[in-house]
């Protein structure tokens, strides 16, 4: 069986979430455990704008169609065995190529027709993640002093261990034949990588780069006004910490009030301290451009293929398959209207783990943003696997 290809975007494992900032919680699920449903079951099925996945399920169709059929998406026990290889979705894609574009009532009769809904016992936990903007420039100069930089040429990355196929491989350097960890952030910041990578741009804000890594992709605008858009290309292997935990046990936010926009406030407001903290996370993200992006979507996710905003999320592959249709039935965290819509499983992060993990990409933007920030609800997920 081959493994999913491990290319820079499938890689964005190091780090999609948002949520990361937040406290530790309880121990998470081992096992995905699936309950029969029916359609009639999942909330809000019929008011769902539906169509508006068909875009995204046919950039990943293409993707999937270039896969050798023995290709592992992951999951476990019954979603591995009907949706756990790229082969299990070629008659659903083949299918998808003749539902018309705009109708949602087409899309929802394709999707009973070729997909079993189940539920997932475990009760979901829903977070947001987007693709944040920062100011930049392609050189050097006056307020523009943090680089953003690119895969360095002696980063190697090995298999995932034995163990665990599905987890994350091993990265470092290497040092008189032997593979030794990378550099930590604040090694890197202080410019042990040498001349093994280069700044692609020259951000105005060390915070904005922080968050940039934390997002795994971002748009970066220059001053002449023109946008252009870098994503996720490798990572140092270190441990990610998230800093809300830090900045809670040092006392500096209490745990409710943790989100990205009060770290971030933090962060503008202590200067001083904003480094320290920020180098408690080792983890560090490099980029690369990507040239020729269509605005309208969102950076490739771990399928490679771009992200569609609120209907692509990221899941832990170990339970749920890449590529898999879920329905999500959750809350607004901002409007508190119910939150209820079809999505693709195409992106992975570090903090999702767990069978009933949902890590809604929201898109660019304030809006997305503070959506993001405050995305931390419960609610339930259904799971859909190709009929056999």
């Amino acid at each position: 069986m081959r493994k999913l290809v491990r290319s820079a975007a499938v890689m964005a494992v190091a780090a999609v979430c948002a949520c990361d900032v937040q406290p530790a919680g309880p121990p998470k699920p081992t096992s995905l455990v699936l309950e029969p449903a029916s359609f009639a079951d999942l909330p809000g099925w019929q008011t769902d704008h539906a169509a508006a996945l068909l875009p995204g399920l046919k950039r990943q169709c293409r993707r999937l169609a270039v896969l050798p059929a023995d290709t592992d998406l992951g999951g476990q026990g019954l979603a591995a065995t009907y949706g756990g290889q790229s082969g299990d979705w070629l008659a659903p894609c083949h299918a998808a190529a003749n539902v018309p574009p705009g109708s949602d009532a087409a899309m929802r009769d394709f999707i009973t027709r070729r997909f079993t809904p189940y539920r997932i016992a475990t009760p979901a936990l829903v977070t947001g993640y987007f693709e944040p903007e920062a100011e930049g420039s392609l050189h050097r100069g006056g307020a523009f002093q943090t680089p953003l930089l690119s895969r360095p040429t002696d980063l190697v990355q090995g298999p995932p261990p034995a163990t665990d196929p599905l987890g994350p491989p091993a990265i470092g350097r290497r040092v008189a034949g032997t593979l030794v960890p990378y550099w930590t952030r604040a090694e890197i910041e202080d410019g042990a990588t040498g001349g093994s990578t280069r700044p692609l741009f020259w951000l105005r804000d060390p915070v904005d780069m922080f968050f940039l890594q934390v997002q795994g992709s971002g748009r970066i605008r220059l001053p002449d006004g023109s946008v252009l858009r870098v994503t996720y290309d490798g990572r140092n292997g270190r441990p990610y910490t998230p800093i809300g935990r830090v900045l809670v046990a040092e006392h500096a936010l209490a745990p409710e009030d943790v989100s990205m926009q009060s770290i971030r406030a933090w962060l503008a407001a202590h200067p001083d301290q904003a480094r320290r903290v920020m180098d408690t996370n080792e983890d560090f993200v490099f980029f690369r451009l990507v040239k020729g992006a269509d605005n309208d979507v969102g950076p490739p996710g771990a399928m490679g293929v771009d992200l569609t905003p609120g209907r692509s999320v990221a899941v832990d592959r170990h339970f749920v398959p890449l590529g898999a249709p879920l329905f999500i039935d959750t809350i607004d965290p901002v409007t508190h209207a119910p939150w209820q819509r079809l999505v693709l499983a195409q992106d992975l992060g570090t903090d999702i783990v767990g069978p009933a993990r949902a890590d809604v990409f929201l898109g660019s933007g304030f809006a997305a943003a503070q959506t993001a920030g405050l995305m931390r609800q419960a609610g339930t997920e259904f799971l859909l696997l190709p009929r056999p």
